[in-house]
């Protein structure tokens, strides 16, 4: 069965970015001139996602507004003569059928993926975290759409990190398989939520991409509070491994975690010098910092 529903929590209340998300979501805040959500959003429809499935709060409008359509801008633009400028706000509202849910408590990532289960049905769909922002010359997500096609099972990105910060992600213990011709495809033994030092089964880190079959409904629902009183998607896969194989993807691509004051930075930083409009003169001003 196609991969054709994502998935994208933006529930949270991004409290890293206050006071900045006091009354914009952290969703919102741009890299370089783009809202973070747009660079997910725009990655899956890549990969051939078709319906877009957003789990929002309260005080999130912002995004809804930026993804439909504004008459009043595009007729603006098009008096204005600004097309370029007109055809990228088209190209917003146009990259996908969105539809939004709500969770009115912030009860976790697994829970956040639970809200979307009557619009899910009963089909593998993919998670997308926006915080996440990878840049590759395939789609992430699709990546894992096409280890789900070769395994049938559920697939979590995974990123080799320092053993140091092992204790940030969720991380799994694998085992090899067999017909893993790129050396990146594992099957998982184990994936432990932010594992205390010293402890966790391997330097592979889960990040915020995911591949699952329906089936994980049924264990979120049965999942109880875990790491830092809410209910882990981790730990809903955990329980999914007894009944299904689970498998992680090593990915190719650059990822830069906008969901910290240091990675947006970085972020910021590293995809203007990579844009050919702004690279140049960007990295020249740099230059001329006492740094």
């Amino acid at each position: 069965m196609r991969v054709r529903k994502a998935v994208f929590p933006a529930a949270g209340w991004g409290t890293r970015f206050l006071p900045a998300t006091k009354a914009q979501p952290k969703e919102m805040l741009p890299l370089v001139d783009k809202p973070i959500i747009q660079y997910a959003v725009e990655e899956a429809v890549a990969a051939g996602i078709e319906q877009v499935i957003i789990v929002t709060s309260s005080q999130k409008r912002a995004i809804e507004d930026h993804f439909d359509l504004s008459y009043e801008l595009e007729r603006l633009l098009e008096d204005k003569g600004e097309i370029e400028k007109l055809r990228q706000v088209r190209h917003i509202s146009d990259l996908a059928q969105i539809a939004y849910v709500r969770q009115k408590e912030q009860l976790g990532l697994g829970h956040a993926v639970l809200m979307a289960k009557d619009l899910i049905g009963h089909e593998p769909f993919a998670v997308l975290l926006p915080d996440d922002v990878i840049i590759a010359d395939r789609p992430a997500i699709g990546q894992l759409i096409h280890a789900y096609q070769q395994t049938h099972g559920s697939v979590v990105a995974v990123s080799k990190v320092p053993e140091s910060e092992t204790s940030r992600y969720g991380i799994v213990g694998t085992e090899p398989i067999e017909d893993n011709h790129d050396g990146r495809l594992h099957r998982v033994t184990r994936i432990v939520e932010k594992p205390a030092d010293g402890t966790a089964p391997s330097n592979l880190a889960v990040i915020g991409r995911y591949v699952l079959t329906p089936k994980i409904f049924d264990k979120l629902e049965q999942t109880q509070r875990g790491s830092g009183g809410e209910i882990q998607l981790t730990d809903g896969i955990e329980a999914l491994m007894a009944e299904q194989s689970v498998f992680a993807y090593e990915f190719e691509g650059d990822r830069y975690d906008a969901g910290t004051t240091m990675g947006w930075l970085k972020a910021t930083v590293e995809l203007a010098l990579n844009r050919p409009d702004l690279g140049a003169e960007f990295r020249d001003h740099l230059k001329t910092l006492d740094l």
